[in-house]
């Protein structure tokens, strides 16, 4: 009975001890952790890295002149950091570049005032200033087309319904409560994907390229659109193709909710509109000596494992009609700044640690893809290359300006017990969340394909959704530099931790081979 109840007891003892074990098996530098914290909140550059690629350089559209700048830019401050190996690595093809060079528009009759509007991307200009008339045409069915055909050239049409503007009862900004994150780190069981929504979505699709192309025919002056946002923010993306080879797009203006509603409102009373507009807009073809695709990289070199590499990275292309701060120059802005705290705090990396700028990822992860498939492996075919098997981890951020609350793990259930040491030191600084659900549409799904350990930053919402993404308020005032400094403190550990510690990261099983994404020509416009 004795030693049957000692064995139990020694059973219990070791089950207990696990944990423990595991746990001490994953060692945490704290040591590291202040040079980092001391570097990162006391003599942070981010803000002024910020500035440089958003006041400085501009909106940062792929193929455009501005995003060429601010990765010279880039590459002459890594190099002045330490930085080895900084270079542009190109990919394509991409297709045409687009610039918007000048845009005024003005009602000028039956009385004046000016218009708060944006061209969309890779849409044509007007050939100079262009006075018509406004006229509405909506056209919600293509038996809508009928009613209007042989009766909009040379007009500045209104093709959408006026929707509602509701009153904002609610704080623009967020961060996740307590509950809110206790809810993310649940796991989700998925449900059936509806069919309908996609069938609705893909005939919305078809419809928005017929009536676009009709619009063209009939030869407009230009299309006004009213954009989603409200109170002066104006969302604008893409209104036409880069591909030379797809149909031309009409002239296209995303205007703000409350002109579009005047000009349509007035039309309603059967009072003329007259406006007053000059788009210049220019397209750039490609050129294989020159490249007008590419992303920035360049590395901190390691030590004894130094051909095993971590990436940090962050998409370097944004839209058009903010300066692309929180989508995402904030993005570029903390990861350079990571690499800048690794470097000035002279801490010894065993592996080596390279940033990657993407360029593309607005129009489908197109530069990380290209990355992943020349260095790593083809998702298609799920070809490995040598790189796959020495590669560490990638960390990504792309999630707005607020701090850092978490992770998500992709699914990965091994890094789990990893990431818990980890964050137990940075929950002073607000991370204490591991999420193990996915998120997608950025660049760690390019690494998360063809099964490298790939993950995004769980961060506080504050207006990324609300106000600034893809939108005329993506500007530098809109980044919060307590919360910047926060996050390029905790990817610096996290990437310090990772080049140092005895194994690489945890990985998940390889996936299978997948289809191809869509080509270059950016799919039909969104009308």
């Amino acid at each position: 009975m004795r030693k049957r109840l000692m064995s139990l007891v020694i059973v219990l003892v070791m089950a207990l001890a696990l944990p423990v074990a595991s746990q001490m098996q994953e060692p945490v530098d704290y040591d590291a952790l202040y040079k980092i914290k001391d570097e990162g909140l006391q003599r942070s550059q981010v803000m002024d890295i910020l500035s440089y690629l958003t006041d400085v350089h501009g909106a940062r559209l792929t193929g455009s002149p501005n995003i060429r700048a601010a990765a010279d830019w880039t590459m002459k401050k890594m190099t002045e950091w330490g930085l080895v190996n900084v270079k542009l690595e190109p990919w394509g093809p991409f297709g045409r570049g687009w610039v918007n060079e000048r845009f005024s528009a003005n009602v000028v009759a039956p009385n004046t005032y000016p218009l708060i509007g944006y061209p969309m991307a890779w849409t044509p200009g007007t050939n100079g200033a262009v006075t018509a008339e406004a006229v509405l045409a909506v056209m919600e069915t293509e038996a809508d087309f009928e009613k209007f055909r042989g009766k909009l050239k040379g007009k500045f049409v209104l093709p959408m319904p006026l929707r509602e503007v509701k009153a904002h009862f609610e704080a623009e900004a967020e961060r996740y409560t307590d509950a809110q994150l206790a809810d993310l780190a649940k796991q989700i069981i998925p449900g059936d994907r509806p069919q309908q929504q996609f069938a609705a979505m893909l005939s919305q699709r078809q419809f928005a390229a017929k009536r676009a192309q009709f619009l063209l025919e009939e030869g407009v002056a230009a299309v006004l659109e009213p954009s989603r946002g409200d109170g002066g923010t104006v969302f604008v993306q893409s209104g036409g193709s880069r591909d030379p080879k797809e149909p031309p797009a009409p002239p296209r203006v995303m205007l703000a909710i409350e002109h579009y509603g005047r000009i349509f409102r007035t039309l309603q009373k059967n009072v003329p509109v007259s406006i007053e507009m000059s788009v210049q807009n220019r397209f750039i073809d490609e050129d294989p000596k020159t490249f007008n695709a590419f992303n920035v990289v360049g590395e901190i070199p390691g030590a004894d494992k130094a051909a095993e590499v971590v990436m940090v990275g962050a998409h370097f292309d944004s839209w058009h009609a903010g300066t692309g701060a929180t989508d995402n120059g904030i993005g570029s802005a903390v990861m350079l700044e990571a690499m800048r705290i690794l470097k000035a705090s002279g801490l010894k990396l065993r592996r080596t640690v390279r940033i990657g700028l993407w360029g593309g990822e607005e129009q489908g992860l197109l530069g990380s893809r290209a990355y992943i498939k020349e260095h790593f492996g083809d998702r298609e075919t799920m070809a490995l290359k040598p790189e796959h098997a020495k590669f560490a981890g990638y960390f990504n951020v792309d999630n707005g300006a607020g701090a850092v609350r978490g992770v998500y793990l992709q699914g990965n259930e091994a890094i789990a017990p990893v990431f818990s040491r980890w964050i137990e030191p940075l929950k002073n600084l607000g991370v204490t969340t591991l999420a193990i659900r996915n998120t997608g549409g950025t660049d760690h799904l390019a690494f998360d394909d063809v099964g490298l350990p790939g993950f995004q930053f769980i961060q506080d919402d504050l207006e990324y959704n609300s106000r600034t993404h893809h939108s005329n308020m993506d500007v530098f005032e809109r980044a919060q530099p307590q919360d910047l400094k926060q996050i390029a403190t905790v990817v610096a550990f996290f990437v310090y931790q990772t080049a140092n510690r005895e194994q690489l990261l945890p990985r998940k099983p390889l996936p299978k081979p997948q289809p191809a994404p869509h080509g270059p020509g950016g799919g039909p416009p969104r009308m």
